[in-house]
């Protein structure tokens, strides 16, 4: 297999929602805290491994709307480590060339994690090797609902009729509208669910589900992953054969 050959199988765009860091400090007898202190480890492996295999994007569920539910000390220490995780870590980031985006309802999170964020994109901004994005106090309801409040307030106005509104319409106002839709979603942990996680932008990502917890997820791992989706023939609605002309035309 050529060097092109190689390079066009691998997706553009990851997604992964990285679960298991609790379960992997209980099977240890550990704090659930140094699970997710572990699984920054796994975040920065990975983070490293797919800026140097050319991926385009790498899209993190980070905190969800949802994890808000769990008990009041962990989300203290959750929040700790993602303001200590972003000081200590921006500036390798930067110097990688790695762009540094946040998707989600930020209002929540305390200001001084807002203001990091904030500077972290600011930083990043023009760096253009990879896309990092940080899923935080997001949920793909939430991100469908803003997207049809902004055409709803363009309706309400006048400017478009309901009859106006596309796929496209509302595509162009959903989070990472500017990057490819994800080609690979990864989920570790054993589940076998989306869990409210890029709901309009999977519509035709490959699905892959491993049993390694988070933290144990390395670049070994990564790369099964990887070679599961080069694996898979992506039809969009055509037929194989359709597919294998397209390929020959």
């Amino acid at each position: 297999m050529t060097t092109h050959e190689k390079s066009s199988r691998l997706p553009q765009h990851i997604a992964i929602i990285m679960d298991g860091n609790g379960r992997w400090a209980r099977a240890r007898m550990l704090p659930r805290y140094v699970g997710h202190r572990e699984g920054v480890k796994a975040v920065k492996a990975i983070v490293e491994a797919c800026r140097n295999k050319g991926i385009r994007a790498l899209t993190l569920f980070a905190f969800s709307s949802e994890n808000w539910r769990r008990p009041r000390d962990e989300v203290g220490l959750l929040m700790d480590l993602f303001i200590r995780t972003l000081k200590k870590e921006i500036e390798a980031l930067h110097r990688n060339a790695i762009r540094v985006r946040f998707i989600g309802d930020r209002e929540a999170f305390p200001e001084g994690l807002r203001d990091l964020m904030t500077e972290a994109e600011e930083k990043t901004r023009a760096n253009t090797a990879m896309d990092l994005v940080i899923a935080a106090n997001y949920g793909g309801k939430w991100d469908i609902t803003r997207a049809l409040q902004v055409i709803a307030r363009r309706v309400a106005a006048g400017e478009i009729k309901p009859d106006d509104i596309t796929p496209d319409m509302i595509g162009g106002e959903i989070a990472l509208q500017d990057l490819p839709e994800p080609d690979l979603f990864i989920r570790t942990g054993g589940e076998q669910r989306i869990s409210n996680f890029l709901l309009w932008q999977l519509a035709y990502t490959e699905l892959y589900f491993t049993d390694i917890l988070w933290p144990a997820f390395n670049e070994h791992a990564l790369d099964e992953a990887l070679q599961s989706f080069a694996s898979r023939q992506r039809r969009f609605g055509r037929t194989g054969d359709q597919v294998e002309q397209l390929k020959g035309a």
